[in-house]
């Protein structure tokens, strides 16, 4: 199956945090909170994406109360957040098992290590420019941009794009 044949074919995302939906650096505070930083345009095509009937899942080992407000902050539903994991793909099974996730139709981007196994299951894997080089050789895609720089707004958009729901922006007359 091509590339683009597969973007067709998406209708879930899978999303790592840091490194991905984050530029991979956490600012510690002096009491241990950590901060990270997230792109606008990501989350805008998170919501898009979600408004136009694709499923959403964050796996993480990432746990703040703080990356959980963003999330659920941007439509994703704290059922599909998994936090703390230690064990990418056991989480990965979790949602087979259950049903929630067809890999057969779902991407996932990560950019380390963790990430590896996961990917290596779904139908198109996915990686920002600045991911390890092992994730970039099992990925199909390779986002021209770093993570928390825009990859997942790039990834969103060219599936949706493909599928043709993407906006179509007209030329509005006073």
């Amino acid at each position: 199956m091509s590339f683009l044949e597969k973007l067709h074919e998406v209708k879930t995302f899978i999303f790592d945090v840091d490194g991905v939906l984050t530029d991979a650096f956490v600012l510690v505070q002096e009491d241990g909170t950590l901060l990270r930083m997230m792109n606008t345009k990501d989350g805008f095509a998170i919501r898009h994406a979600l408004t136009q009937g694709y499923k959403i899942f964050v796996i993480t080992g990432g746990k703040s109360p703080g990356l959980l407000a963003r999330l659920k902050n941007l439509g994703i539903a704290e059922e599909n957040i998994f936090m703390d994991v230690q064990e990418k793909l056991d989480a990965m099974r979790e949602l087979v098992r259950s049903g929630r996730v067809d890999l057969s139709n779902s991407t996932y981007m990560g950019d380390d290590i963790p990430d590896y196994a996961p990917m290596r299951l779904v139908l198109f894997a996915a990686c920002p420019r600045d991911a390890t080089h092992e994730i970039k050789e099992i990925s199909q895609y390779v986002s021209p941009f770093d993570g928390g720089r825009g990859c997942v707004r790039d990834i969103i958009e060219k599936v949706l794009r493909v599928q043709g729901k993407w906006f179509k922006l007209d030329v509005v007359n006073l």
